[in-house]
């Protein structure tokens, strides 16, 4: 795949800033859903995945070491140039996911097996809501899904925005 560059402003949503990415470079990717990149902002090396928002397009919150690095606000122009990596790295699973997932051997093994890619997956599927309630059962559900040799959540949309701080019914929310 070629590299794909494009000029953009930051915009921020609920607090975060992010990337929208032009539907034109969004539609290089391989796919509506979630994609690896590796490039630079401003000339500034950096890896993320790419979030689906749920239009189409893609986006993506700047890391806050990124934004302090770049010296880069809300409304500011940034170059971004990058490609997309075939090999994820590990997501940051947390605490409370690892903590069932390391309760049962069995789940634990399969875990450890399959891809980063099917662990972000389940991370994305645990995340997407923003009730405790249901948080706790997808929990439940993925370690049973586990248990019983699932290696990649079922029955959901992958190309909806998944993070509730910035959508609502599995859309971005317009940053205007």
């Amino acid at each position: 795949m070629h590299s794909i560059n494009f000029t953009t402003r930051v915009v921020e949503i609920n607090g975060w800033q992010i990337i929208i990415l032009p539907k034109d470079a969004s539609s290089k990717l391989p796919s509506r859903g979630q994609a690896m990149v590796k490039g630079t902002i401003n000339g500034t090396s950096f890896q993320t995945p790419l979030e689906p928002d749920g239009k189409g397009s893609h986006w993506f919150k700047l890391d806050s070491k990124l934004v302090t690095k770049l010296s880069i606000k809300t409304g500011d122009k940034i170059i971004l140039d990058f490609d997309i990596v075939k090999n994820w790295p590990n997501p940051e699973v947390p605490k409370d996911v690892m903590r069932a997932i390391e309760s049962s051997k069995s789940v634990h093994a399969l875990w450890q097996d399959i891809t980063p890619l099917a662990r972000w997956e389940w991370v994305r599927w645990i995340r997407s809501t923003g009730r405790d309630e249901t948080r706790k059962r997808r929990i439940e559900v993925a370690c049973s899904k586990l248990s019983k040799g699932m290696r990649r959540p079922c029955c959901w949309n992958r190309n909806l925005c998944t993070e509730p701080s910035v959508s609502k019914n599995g859309v971005l929310i317009d940053p205007n």
